[in-house]
């Protein structure tokens, strides 16, 4: 019974370009699997395509993911062949992922003697269904309202719409499923290309894609295992393609959590791509902190998680629901203890990697609020450790990094109720007590005394709440 599960990913082919990422089985196709389409800012565009060359589908012969965003496909169509035992025509598709949508390229390649004439078509399903259903497997193609207009079709579901544009293309559509037929002539041993694209807007984004190229762009990296060199290579290039601004402030960078069910800001998240990242630059770290503080909570609001001081959790276009969990989150979510130290920790690393000291002193207010937020909402009974609790009853159960219902148990098994003190948290708090004081001090502002005497009442607390003797040693 697979009805309601999340689908799994491992066999699936991607690509990305955030907040576009294209899910598809490695001869191209998509629909047989339920992650695969085409996503645009969390909502899916298309279902379902398969390609078909002289009517026929084609072997697939390979798949070479050439960068992040660029995957490219080969494909025998042995059904056009002449006689002989080798293939004589083949099909090669490039998909790009771009911000704004997937483009494809179909390229008919013959060694044929004489002209070849045949035919290529798409098939291609609509669809306006959120990335929060296809978590829950609850996903099945939504009903769209589409236009069809010379070689462009248009369908809108709500705030999105999808534009399909087919050059050249016959385009024909019947209850949500569009065909695009192309008449193609290859020549004598040549090859002849038609292309078509789906982009999408969202008017209801709170995320958009980065244009330009990354501070790293330039970083050239040798060794002597060329393994090494293409890991390297690959990791930078993928987190280029992660790059995301909100629509609130365009011009500030950061690293989306990851594909596909965390294309967006997450604080914890985010911070800790952006701090791995400061041996190549300050620039996305910079563009990181600013964006969170922008969005640093003012109030008490537990409908949210919010209070004062405290750095968000996630940033979504709408509520997320996880059907079966009873779990719905706001679209501003603040339910994370973790963020708010790190944040700190950021500010602090990022200033030791000469970050601009103008840049850093902007962020000061901040630092001290979430420094605030940590001896104030963050350790609410006042025992000295930082814990949490999920007061609304439909939020996150927990609140660090390991966030899922089931995370926190005791050595029997039992669950862990709130509220929750976390390890790895108080760690991170006494981090950005002591850190943050080294910065306050740096740039004569108060308090550098009083965090680092806080952090070490945390040390002492830490010591005798978690300190465990081991009853098999000596």
């Amino acid at each position: 019974m697979t009805e309601n599960l999340q689908p799994l990913l491992h066999a699936q082919e991607v690509a990305l370009a955030a907040p576009t990422q294209c899910w598809f089985g490695a001869d191209g196709s998509m629909g047989d699997h339920p992650i695969q389409g085409v996503y645009v800012s969390d909502v899916r565009v298309v279902s379902d395509l398969s390609y078909r060359v002289g009517g026929v589908a084609g072997e697939h012969i390979s798949t070479a993911r050439l960068s992040a965003g660029v995957v490219r496909i080969d494909t025998v169509h042995r059904n056009l062949d002449a006689a002989g035992a080798d293939p004589d025509v083949m099909s090669r598709l490039e998909r790009t992922a771009r911000h704004d949508g997937m483009y494809d390229t179909i390229t008919l390649i013959s060694r044929l003697p004489t002209p070849l004439v045949t035919t290529s078509v798409a098939v291609i399903r609509t669809d306006a269904t959120t990335m929060d259903r296809v978590k829950a497997g609850r996903a099945g193609a939504a009903a769209v309202t589409v236009v069809v207009d010379s070689d462009i079709v248009e369908w809108t579901e709500g705030r999105v719409t999808a534009r399909l544009i087919a050059s050249g293309a016959h385009i024909t559509h019947s209850q949500g499923t569009i065909e695009l037929e192309w008449t193609v002539a290859a020549p004598a041993r040549g090859s002849v290309s038609v292309s078509w694209s789906v982009t999408a807007i969202d008017r209801q984004a709170v995320v958009h894609g980065v244009g330009d190229e990354p501070e790293w762009n330039e970083v050239r990296i040798a060794a002597a295992d060329r393994r090494l060199e293409l890991w390297l290579e690959t990791s930078l290039d993928d987190l280029a393609a992660l790059r995301l601004t909100t629509v609130h402030a365009p011009g500030e960078q950061f690293f989306a959590a990851g594909a596909p069910w965390f294309f967006t800001l997450f604080g914890r998240d985010s911070i800790w791509a952006a701090r791995m990242m400061l041996p190549l630059g300050t620039g996305i770290a910079a563009s990181t902190l600013r964006t969170l503080a922008a969005l640093q909570g003012t109030q008490h609001n537990a409908a949210i998680a919010e209070a004062p001081g405290k750095i968000m959790h996630e940033l979504r276009r709408g509520p997320l629901e996880l059907p079966g969990e009873g779990i719905t989150l706001p679209p501003l979510y603040y339910g994370t203890h973790d963020a708010t130290p790190l944040w700190v920790c950021l500010l602090h690393d990022s200033w030791r990697w000469q970050m601009p000291e103008h840049e850093v002193e902007k962020l000061l207010p901040a630092l001290e609020r979430a420094l605030d937020w940590m001896a104030d909402s963050g350790d609410a009974d006042g025992d000295g450790l930082l814990e949490y609790i999920d007061e609304t009853k439909r939020g996150l159960a927990n609140q660090g990094w390991k966030d899922s219902g089931d995370s926190i148990q005791w050595a029997d098994g039992t669950l862990a109720v709130g509220p929750i003190a976390l390890v790895e948290v108080q760690a991170y708090a006494y981090e950005a007590a002591m850190h943050g004081a080294d910065v306050l001090e740096h740039f004569g502002r108060p308090g550098a005394d009083r965090w680092r005497e806080w952090a070490s009442r945390l040390r002492t607390a830490f010591h005798a709440k978690f300190w465990l003797e081991d009853e098999h040693g000596p």
